[in-house]
């Protein structure tokens, strides 16, 4: 409303009744409508209401006992304020109600009250105009003892018609108002020295000097604070660009005030700055003979893998500033990925962290939150240097291949940055948003598979296939690192428990089934806990009780060889150990901690039939046989395929099928009937047992043909025999990956001959000598070269006979 005019309100006004404070001209006021009345006028008047007087009310204040529930009207008081509601908010929470804002427009007297319900409505008297509006002064604390009086007070200055009266009720309230603010404004001026008193004010009391608060010594100490970060920061080793950066934030720091969010980001920015290791590195061990003695001591076997470690040893000797390089370890689980990662650290002198990157599908975790987000930070990159505190660690990107993808990026693109070489020098995170050099650090990433990663982030990196142990690795690491290592964490000596290496072998082979040793150093732990419980009970015994009261047939008992057996109890009783120590573990006390064998060789009772053979495959968990079966009957012709599998596999049964089928006749394959077409009135059914577990790829298409051609021929496979390959329609042997996770899944499993393509021979020369030197290998570009060595006494093919057309 523009100065000088003048207000008129309507004759007649609906009467609100408000018992939370009094409304004065010129003022706003927020109350809440709860009563049955003043709601009643808020949804027929101000709700339904669509001209600007249906907005214009009379607010009295209500002198009555706002808790009563009486329905009659209480007395109203003579003087009111017309009043504009401006916004109405209504909610059901915890009850229904409205929330009102009103500003008071000019003071009215009620003449005449003209209804009572629904709402009060009343005949009014405009008693004064409000031509201008005043300048208004923003309180900046609260009034103390003056605002507990000002309601006192309002109602009088409310009946105070002429503008006299107003003024000589008013002035000596704001005159004592403004002493006391400004006494309290001298309290917030900064100090000039430390020996400077302030003043501090205390209702109805009077004014003492005292010395500094305590919101005082803090603020100095934040001042104090502030102007370390600052020397920290002129005085750190950081880059020029982010060093800029660094001061123009100080700057803006200086001038904020504390109760400012952004205060504590800028802050948490700058202590940051200053704790990245901008030039802060460790001197690289390039003892080449100390660091193959320790890789040794601390792996077994591993040899390409520590070949690769020893020649980046020998390149940084010689070239101090060599980039890191950017590794990746693909192998089975449990076969020390991770640890190598360790032990290389270890070898270098490093600092070592690990990042574990399954399941982040977010790429603000590699590059950082940009700070404009509430609550954001760093990338776990720029945070893992922050922890090591130099720029030259070595850091393991744990599971690599189990990236995801998210609405949130991609982290896999995010890492394109950070393992390249040629940019990782000036990598920017977003909460930094200035480069930092990553090029000294020493990258390690560690995955099962290669098949998950992208295929640019997979450029980026050298892959080293870590592929899993032999039976007589697993011995020797689990004599060398497991057992050494689970005694110690059970607090057992060797003294107190033996486990032979033939017992060993045992739980390798009949209580796991798996390329790493991870399986293997869980049942060493169970077998050493079922020891420390027989130490325990042998320590607390004075004297060994009578066989008769121990019983005969108790289930947990000690079993020793025969020629292991402890010693007999002595007469002294000096001993520190019980007289059953040590305990020997064999095959019977394996039976009874571990329970009865979970796998067993079943290979020659499963190729007791025609139509069974053994194929090798390939997992992320390591190589594995697989067993194929089949089966005929009378049918249409048909193919049916179980087992979950792919549509790779799929293809090679048919691709299998078709091949048989063509050549039935040199192989004198016949059906029930005894026609050379194989589905002449037979339905075939293969199987691929472990239904469970989904299967796919081409490596099984000579396993589907030879299964096949001994359903057909009844004869038996050989039971010593896996096979892997793929096939074509002409029935050439293809090769397949794999090779070495294949082969040492067929040593584990007790199989003697394995047939793979010819073109895999020179993956052999990976495979260990004593391995080699236990299996047969047969090499095959054929399918025939397959089936006879499949079969004992070879297949027989019928000869071909050609037929010539002599002319005459």
């Amino acid at each position: 409303m523009a100065a000088g005019s003048a207000i008129q309100i309507p004759s007649r006004l609906p009467l609100l009744l408000t018992h939370e404070g009094v409304l004065l001209p010129g003022s706003t006021m927020r109350t809440s409508v709860d009563s049955p009345r003043n709601m009643q006028l808020v949804r027929s008047r101000l709700l339904k209401g669509t001209s600007l007087r249906s907005t214009i009310i009379g607010v009295i204040p209500n002198t009555s006992d706002p808790t009563s529930d009486c329905d009659d009207l209480p007395s109203l008081h003579r003087i009111g304020t017309a009043a504009l509601a401006v916004q109405v908010v209504g909610s059901n929470w915890p009850k229904p109600h409205y929330t009102l804002l009103v500003t008071g427009l000019c003071r009215f007297q009620i003449l005449q009250l003209l209804k009572e319900k629904p709402y009060p409505v009343a005949e009014v008297e405009q008693l004064d105009r409000l031509e201008q509006f005043t300048n208004q002064h923003k309180s900046e604390e609260e009034l103390g003892e003056l605002s507990e009086q000002f309601y006192k007070y309002a109602v009088q200055i409310l009946d105070a018609v002429r503008l006299e009266e107003r003024f000589k009720m008013t002035i000596p309230l704001l005159v004592r108002q403004i002493e006391g603010l400004k006494l309290l404004q001298k309290t917030r001026k900064p100090k000039q020295d430390d020996d400077k008193r302030v003043v501090a004010i205390r209702p109805n009391r009077r004014i003492n000097h005292v010395p500094s608060t305590t919101e005082d010594d803090e603020e100095e100490e934040d001042h104090d604070d502030v102007v370390m970060l600052e020397k920290k920061i002129r005085t750190s080793s950081m880059s020029e660009q982010a060093l800029k950066v660094c001061l123009k934030e100080i700057k803006r720091l200086k001038k904020m005030p504390q109760s400012m969010p952004e205060y504590a980001l800028t802050r948490n920015y700058l202590e940051l700055m200053v704790e990245l290791p901008w030039n802060k590195s460790t001197k690289d061990r390039l003892e080449i003979r100390a660091a193959r003695i320790l890789l040794d001591n601390d792996h077994y076997a591993m040899e390409k893998l520590k070949k690769r470690v020893l020649e980046y040893l020998a390149v940084r000797q010689l070239k101090n500033n060599l980039k890191g390089p950017i590794l990746c370890f693909v192998g089975p689980p449990g076969v020390g990925k991770t640890s190598v990662g360790r032990s290389i650290a270890k070898t270098l002198g490093r600092e070592f962290h690990r990042i574990a990157l399954g399941g982040v599908c977010d790429q603000s975790d590699i590059r950082g939150h940009r700070r404009t987000y509430v609550g954001s930070m760093p990338g776990r990159i720029i945070n893992g240097l922050k922890t090591v505190g130099v720029n030259n660690p070595v850091f393991l990107l744990d599971e690599v291949d189990k990236l995801g993808k998210s609405l949130q990026g991609d982290p896999a693109a995010a890492l394109l940055e950070v393992l390249d070489p040629e940019q990782n020098h000036s990598f920017t995170d977003h909460y930094l948003n200035v480069a930092f050099d990553l090029s000294q650090v020493l990258f390690i990433a560690t995955a099962n598979t290669t098949a998950t990663i992208p295929p640019a982030l997979l450029d980026r990196m050298e892959i080293i296939q870590v592929p899993g142990y032999t039976q007589e690795e697993k011995i020797e690491i689990a004599h060398r690192h497991l057992i050494p290592k689970q005694l110690e964490q059970h607090g057992l000596t060797p003294q107190q428990i033996q486990i032979p290496q033939v017992t060993t072998l045992d739980i390798i082979t009949r209580y796991t089934r798996e390329a790493g040793v991870r399986s293997l150093d869980r049942k060493l732990g169970a077998i050493c806990r079922a020891v420390a419980v027989k130490v325990a009970e042998g320590q607390h015994k004075e004297t060994k009780p009578d066989r008769a009261e121990m019983g005969e047939g108790e289930d947990c008992k000690e079993h020793v060889t025969e020629d292991a057996k402890p010693e007999s109890i002595s007469d002294t009783a000096d001993l520190a150990l019980p007289p059953e120590m040590p305990i020997l573990i064999d095959f019977h006390a394996l039976k009874d901690i571990l329970g009865p064998p979970m796998y067993e060789m079943e290979v020659s009772e499963r190729l007791s039939q025609p139509g069974v053979a053994i194929g090798l495959a390939w997992t992320p968990l390591g190589g594995e046989i697989m067993f194929v079966e089949a089966s005929r009957m009378d049918g249409e012709g048909q193919l049916t395929l179980t087992g979950q599998l792919g549509d790779v596999m799929k293809e090679s049964a048919h691709l299998a099928i078709s091949w048989l089928r063509s050549n039935a006749k040199r192989y004198q394959l016949t059906n029930a009937s005894g026609s050379f077409d194989l589905l002449d009135n037979t339905d075939i059914h293969l199987h691929f047992p472990a239904g469970a577990v989904t299967k796919d790829g081409p490596s099984a298409g000579v396993t589907i043909v030879t299964c096949l051609a001994s359903l057909f021929s009844g004869r038996l496979v050989c039971s010593d025999v896996a096979m892997t390959g793929e096939i074509t329609l002409r029935g050439l042997v293809l090769p397949v990956g794999g090779i070495k996770d294949k082969v040492l899944a067929a040593h584990r499993a007790g199989l003697k001959r394995i047939i793979i393509p010819r073109r895999n021979e020179k993956d052999l020369e990976e495979i260990a000598v004593h391995v080699r030197q236990d299996l047969t290998f047969v090499m095959a570009s054929c399918l025939d070269e397959v089936l006879n060595a499949a079969f004992d006494g070879g297949f027989a093919v019928k000869p071909r006979v050609e037929r010539l057309n002599s002319k005459l």
